[in-house]
Formats: C-alpha cells, sequence, structure tokens
C-alpha cells in the first residue's frame, strides 16, 4: 500500500479544533505551545475557546490550521511510530502546503507558523474587504472548462480566473466582486450552481499579486531543506523536492491556481498512491480525493482514536 499525507485549507477550521489531542498526547500541547511562541500570540486558547469570528480571520486560520496538522503528524511520530517517511508523497491544499512541508521537516514549526501569520496578513492587505470575492461552481456538469467559460464572461469587466480546481463538480472562481457577480450569472446559465464564498479576499488570483511579493520576500529569507517525502505541488501538481524550487512554487501558488483535481489524480495514476491520509482538522480533502479516486482509500485523522486506529492499520 502506497500512502499520502494530505493536510487541509481554509474552511476546514472550527473552534475547539485540536483540544481532544492536546488533552491526550504530550506531543500535540508541545505543538500547540510552540506555535504560540513563535507568534506570541495565545493562538491555541482562541482554537479552543473562540470567538469563531477571531478563528476565522485569515492570519490566525492558516497558522492554526497548520498547527492542528502538525500535532496530528508529530503525535503520530512519537506516539505510534509512523513519520512521515513512511509516505511515498504529501500534499496540501493552498495552506496545507506548508503544513505539508513542516511534517516533513523542510521547514521548521516556528518559521512555518511565522509564514503563515505573514501570509494571512498580506493576502488582507493585498485586497480591500469587498472589493474582491470568491464563488464556488457546484453541480454535476460542473468542470474546469465551464468554470473557465463563466469566469472569462466576468474578466470582461475585471480580474477573474479559476483559483481551485478541487474535483469533478467542484471548481472555486476568484477574483473582483463585480467580475465574480458576473461569472456567477453565466456560470448559472451554463448549468452550474454558484455559491459565493464567506473569504475575507480573492485568494488564488492575480489581484494577490502583492501577498505574493512579500511571500517572496520572507521565503527567501526562511530556511528551508529537501523534504523527507516530495511534495506534489498546487501549481505544479507534481512532486518537487528541491528547495530553491519550493520557495518559488510556494511564492507562485499565491497568485495561482490550486490544482487539487490533478494532484491527486497524479499521486494516483503516477505515483501509485492508494490510500489518502488527511491529517488535521475536518474530512473535506478525505471527501475530495474519494471523488477523484473512488478506488482509493481515504482516512480523516482528527482524534486520538482516528490516530490510534491508522497506526494499527499500517
Amino acid at each position: 500500500m502506497s500512502l499520502a499525507f494530505i493536510f487541509p485549507g481554509q474552511g476546514s477550521q472550527t473552534v475547539g479544533m485540536g483540544v481532544d489531542l492536546a488533552e491526550t498526547f504530550a506531543a500535540a500541547r508541545e505543538v500547540f505551545q510552540e506555535v504560540d511562541d513563535a507568534l506570541e500570540q495565545k493562538l491555541f486558547a482562541l482554537m479552543r475557546d473562540g470567538p469563531e469570528t477571531d478563528l476565522t480571520l485569515t492570519e490566525n486560520a492558516q497558522p492554526a490550521l497548520m498547527a492542528v496538522s502538525l500535532a496530528v503528524s508529530r503525535v503520530l511520530e512519537k506516539e505510534f511510530g509512523v513519520g512521515v517517511d513512511r509516505a511515498a508523497f504529501v500534499a496540501g491544499h493552498s495552506l496545507g502546503e506548508y503544513s505539508a512541508l513542516a511534517a516533513a521537516g523542510a521547514i521548521s514549526l516556528a518559521d512555518t507558523a511565522r509564514l503563515l501569520k505573514l501570509r494571512g496578513q498580506a493576502m488582507q492587505r493585498a485586497v480591500p474587504v469587498g472589493e474582491g470575492a470568491m464563488a464556488s461552481l457546484i453541480g454535476p456538469k460542473t468542470d474546469v472548462a465551464l468554470a473557465e467559460a463563466a469566469a472569462a464572461a466576468g474578466a470582461e469587466i475585471g480580474v477573474c480566473v479559476v483559483a481551485n480546481d478541487n474535483n469533478q463538480g467542484n471548481v472555486v472562481i476568484s477574483g473582483a466582486k463585480a467580475a465574480v457577480d458576473r461569472a456567477i450569472e453565466k456560470a448559472k446559465e451554463l448549468g452550474a450552481r454558484a455559491i459565493p464564498l464567506n473569504v475575507s479576499a480573492p485568494f488564488h488570483c492575480p489581484l494577490m499579486q502583492p501577498a505574493a511579493d512579500e511571500m517572496a520576500k520572507a521565503l527567501a529569507a526562511a530556511p528551508i531543506i529537501s523534504p523527507r517525502a516530495p511534495l506534489v505541488a498546487n501549481v505544479t501538481a507534481r512532486p518537487v523536492h528541491e528547495p530553491e524550487e519550493i520557495r518559488r512554487l510556494l511564492v507562485e501558488q499565491v497568485t495561482g491556481r490550486v490544482r487539487w483535481r490533478e494532484s491527486v489524480a497524479w499521486l494516483v495514476e503516477t505515483g501509485g498512491v492508494t490510500r489518502f491520509a488527511e491529517a488535521g482538522a475536518g474530512k473535506v480533502l478525505s471527501g475530495m480525493a474519494k471523488r477523484i479516486a473512488p478506488d482509493a482509500e481515504a482516512t480523516p485523522l482528527n482524534t486520538p482514536a482516528d490516530l490510534e486506529a491508522f497506526a494499527k492499520s499500517l
């Protein structure tokens, strides 16, 4: 059985995430304390107690989700002897790439926390609240071609692109609000349902270029080494392990498309992966993996019981 660890992105956050891990395992508590120390912020208290409005802020949600993912991976390694090197590959959805790299030892936990805090702040600064928008196009007819056609209609009046190719039936567009509104109408004409997303900025589109510039400077100064398992990158849907290429792709990812459907397809069809383990909050990526590769096994790892059962299954 060939295994890939996958790491969730923004939207999977919930108040209370990671609490049962912290209550059960010292290794998880160590992760949360290290992130708090790196950020000089009581982030775990926010994760535990809320309020949800503060946890959902991009600059908090990004390092918080990473912290839960790293708590899972560290508990697996320290308590159950299952290191990330048991996996053939790692991959993460958007900010989840940072979690994947930290879990694979390419970036330190403290540096990852600081990079994600900055990433969230930079993304929010790039576009004033209310000027950008994102929408999820869903339905059996929805694919990249339909989404690109809808985005092209929006692009006639402003920036509008396909941001996330999640899976057949779920593609996200992003850009200037008026342009996304027009794209939504076009998508409906083409037979898709469109759901505006409750986000504070239009991620993964050219409007994020100021944030990409900030991240380029920060990543240039961040120590990065080759990961213990190759990362299948969002923007190429192909494996990467060389530090300078990792830096470049993390910068491109800020404005580029998250090619998740292609990434999972490559992992299964070329990488030989038969099992996905989603390390972190929620089970969004597990559901996507099953839709993209129905014959593969996909296991969300959220609770102490999940981790114990997973370790015993290997």
